[in-house]
């Protein structure tokens, strides 16, 4: 009886499982195509740093290790560190050759070779990070820290003396332009309320992974523009320790890396890939992804899904330290004026309560999904009538708050414009986001202008 129970089970998910691949396959626009998960899913990831890097490519690969351990069962996982964008396609044919049916390629630098690949091995999956270029067989996903950096920002301003912040960028692609601003956001939100002049000050290194050079810039920004706190995206270890080492107040990038500065990094970003590398393979598993349907999926994944959140360690408990424990005694005693309520508040709590108007959206998470609905994650609330004695109330949608609302003022960064906040203008001109307007997602991810009060240095 139980054997027979168990096989009607297995049936009915087999039908389930094929309805729900039509579906998406008809939301995609692809066509619909009959495919049968792999008993055994082999997942490879391919890296552009080494996993030792402590930042971006660390932390894809706890993703990888957390998937691997979970999903042991029905999961073989592989990885190649340190791969550089003209040896994808080669990497890729060694993969498939070993019998790898489902490929992560986990830098923008990556894309156009990741389509290229894609072309040769149509049944294969293949998920790019960072990037905009789909294919039949070929989806993107992003966990994004926009949020992350805004409360980190906020902490900034309250803990700069000479309103002199600095920033290490690895590039100024929209990506760290978007952070770089939303840290400045957040800066400048508290300072104003304290009184102080915000500016930061940002050097380019041109290297995801150069710890000298990231180094450089750190000393640069302290000691020609008398910076006393630092941020940075770039993919080492080197600005948190040159600020432990100078007494500079530092926010880590992606990872946990406060163990290398543990007296000085106030808090930081914690990317957590596994939240999408968990929800892709059991969406492959359970046959609703398939090689023939991803052309329009588009993972943004921000604080909401659990993808990215704010601290600089992890606990003993395995959770995420928000903020040092040596910092919330002097964020507690610092009171400055909430901007949307009027209410004075320590910045402590400031942060802790933009912390949970940003998280807390999760009716935003589905839309988060497609490229098709990215367009809806900026309802704020839809108007739903009940019935019954409840009857119609506002249903929250998108995040209560997002730091990129107007009013904002900015100017133009580049000869060859993105977004349409500076097509048909020159580098340098202005930027002027009007009062209560909320970017979407294209603004965000063309992101080619910054705020008024960051300057590029060298």
């Amino acid at each position: 009886m139980k054997t027979n129970i168990l096989i009607g089970i297995f049936i009915v998910l087999i039908i389930i499982s094929g309805a729900i691949g039509y579906i998406v396959g008809q939301q995609t626009g692809a066509p619909v195509q009959q495919y049968t998960p792999p008993e055994k899913i082999k997942a490879a990831w391919i890296y552009v740093g080494p996993i030792g890097d402590a930042g971006w490519t660390f932390m894809h690969d706890i993703g990888r290790k957390y998937v691997e351990t979970v999903f042991d069962e029905w999961l073989d996982t592989t990885y190649v560190e340190s791969v550089t964008p003209d040896k994808i396609v080669s990497t890729v044919d060694d993969l498939v050759s070993k019998g790898y049916n489902v490929i992560f390629t986990t830098s923008f630098d990556f894309m156009d070779a990741t389509i290229e690949a894609a072309k040769k091995y149509p049944n294969v999956m293949f998920f790019h990070c960072s990037g905009y270029r789909r294919a039949p067989n070929v989806g993107t996903y992003f966990a994004d820290l926009y949020e992350v950096y805004y409360l980190n920002g906020l902490m900034a301003g309250a803990l700069t003396q000479t309103g002199q912040i600095g920033y290490v960028a690895a590039y100024l692609i929209p990506e760290v332009v978007r952070h770089i601003n939303a840290f400045a956001i957040g800066a400048k939100e508290v300072g104003d309320s304290l009184g102080k002049n915000v500016t930061v000050h940002v050097i380019e290194i041109g290297s995801w992974y150069d710890p000298t050079k990231a180094r450089q810039a750190a000393s640069t920004l302290k000691t020609r523009y008398n910076v006393d706190v630092l941020a940075f995206t770039e993919d080492s270890s080197a600005v948190i320790e040159y600020g432990e080492e100078n007494a500079v107040h530092v926010f880590s990038h992606y990872g946990p890396m406060a163990r290398y500065g543990p007296t000085y990094t106030v808090s930081g970003q914690i990317v957590r890939w596994e939240v999408i590398y968990a929800d892709i393979l059991v969406k492959i598993k359970a046959g609703v992804l398939t090689p023939y349907n991803l052309n329009k999926v588009d993972y943004w994944y921000l604080l909401s899904s659990g993808a990215v959140d704010l601290g600089g360690d992890i606990g003993d408990d395995g959770r995420p330290v928000l903020i040092n424990p040596r910092y919330e005694p002097i964020l507690k005693g610092i009171t400055v004026t909430d901007k949307l309520t009027g209410e004075r508040v320590s910045v402590y709590d400031l942060v802790m309560r933009r912390y949970w108007q940003m998280r807390g959206a999760f009716a935003v998470i589905p839309f988060q999904f497609s490229n098709e609905t990215h367009k809806y994650e900026n309802l704020l609330t839809i108007t739903m009538n009940w019935g019954g004695k409840i009857g119609s109330k506002p249903y929250p949608i998108a995040s209560e708050y997002d730091p990129f609302t107007g009013p904002l003022t900015g100017y133009c960064l580049t000869d060859n414009p993105l977004s349409t906040w500076c097509i048909g203008k020159a580098p340098g001109d202005t930027v002027s986001i009007p009062a209560g307007l909320r970017l979407g997602h294209d603004d965000l991810w063309n992101m080619d202008f910054f705020m008024s009060w960051v300057v590029k240095q060298g």
